[in-house]
């Protein structure tokens, strides 16, 4: 048996068709966007469900088709991206807290953005700038991690610690740049926090093509992934250059990652935990895990837009508050947070 169908061996035992869980995770996917395009302000339910059927007055058909449906698109893809860039991360520095948001990747994309913007490089009328931006200082991020590691590559808590401390540094540079340049903070507030508020079809048409690519290149990654993860030695044993297979790998993720945050900025926890839950439903096999974690990535962070969307609603009702609009990062960040310290000590006390 080689080793590739070893480290596949769970993806068979963890479910007797994996088809049927894909199909079960694309309709979850369908009834989240359905929710996500109904949640919002302005337009009744009855108002989105005309537009859709051909019907409506104009300004119900320019919210839900100009405002509502490309946000949701972004939304969707974003997700998808991250989710991905988490799986491929993990799996090529063997590492289960190797998410973007703390291995430098996805602070130092933010602080791409929000300098580029500060300098005038980059903006709403220039996107592509800011995908370049992103994924210089995703790079840059990923190779400060990679020197700071050095020799404990291989240690999950010392690396963990290294993201932690690098991304804080990036962090403390973007606060600067935002001092340096405090007219733009209105601007770049939302690659900080993480919205989808706003996104347009200009930012789903520069989004998905990005994705795309990087998304089928890290599923074309998937069989050398999945050696990875088995470790060096025996990667090497099957005839993979573990070292240009990890450099490829952490391309793919860094593009992911910066193409998400210049689209919808810094959504904390969704690179970090979808993957565990995608390896916890489809198994270590990553040609199924990938794909997997792409939809499971895209259910999450639409799911999380939609109920943002809702509790905006909820709240501008109660505080008679007519602007104010809750953030998609915010509850990423804040239900990640508590999934996470939530499995953290759960393993404690089973120690």
């Amino acid at each position: 048996m080689s080793v590739l169908e070893t480290a596949a061996g769970p993806s068979r035992r963890a479910g007797r068709s994996p088809a049927v869980r894909m199909t079960a995770l694309a309709v979850l996917v369908c009834a989240v966007a359905c929710a996500g395009l109904f949640a919002g302000r302005g337009v009744t339910g009855e108002g989105v469900r005309a537009v859709l059927l051909g019907g409506g007055d104009p300004m119900a058909e320019h919210i839900v088709l100009r405002l509502r449906l490309p946000r949701l698109l972004v939304a969707l893809v974003a997700g998808a991206s991250l989710g991905v860039a988490g799986l491929v991360l993990q799996s090529a520095l063997r590492n289960p807290l190797a998410g973007p948001e703390v291995t430098g990747v996805t602070p130092g994309a933010v602080l791409g953005a929000v300098a580029a913007t500060g300098l005038g490089l980059a903006g709403w009328e220039s996107p592509a700038a800011v995908v370049v931006a992103a994924c210089l200082g995703g790079f840059a991020g990923a190779g400060l991690l990679w020197l700071l590691a050095g020799r404990e590559k291989g240690d999950p808590e010392q690396t963990a610690v290294y993201g932690v401390l690098v991304s804080a540094v990036l962090a403390g540079l973007t606060a600067v740049v935002l001092l340096v340049a405090p007219g733009e903070l209105g601007s770049v507030v939302q690659w900080l926090i993480g919205s989808t508020e706003g996104r347009v079809w200009q930012h789903w048409h520069l989004l998905w093509p990005w994705a795309a690519l990087w998304g089928a290149a890290a599923w074309l990654l998937a069989a050398p992934l999945t050696l990875l993860r088995c470790g060096d030695e025996q990667a090497s044993a099957a005839g993979l250059d573990a070292g240009r297979g990890r450099a490829a790998a952490l391309v793919c993720a860094v593009a992911l990652t910066a193409g998400a945050v210049a689209a919808v900025g810094a959504l904390g926890f969704v690179g970090l935990l979808v993957p565990h839950l995608a390896l916890a439903v489809f198994g270590a096999d990553l040609r199924i895990t990938l794909p997997g974690a792409a939809l499971l990535g895209a259910a999450v962070v639409c799911g999380a837009d939609a109920a943002a969307q809702l509790l905006s609603r909820l709240l501008v009702v109660a505080l008679d508050a007519d602007r104010l609009t809750v953030p998609v990062g915010a509850l990423t960040t804040f239900v990640g947070a508590g999934l996470l310290l939530a499995v953290a000590r759960r393993r404690t006390d089973e120690r």
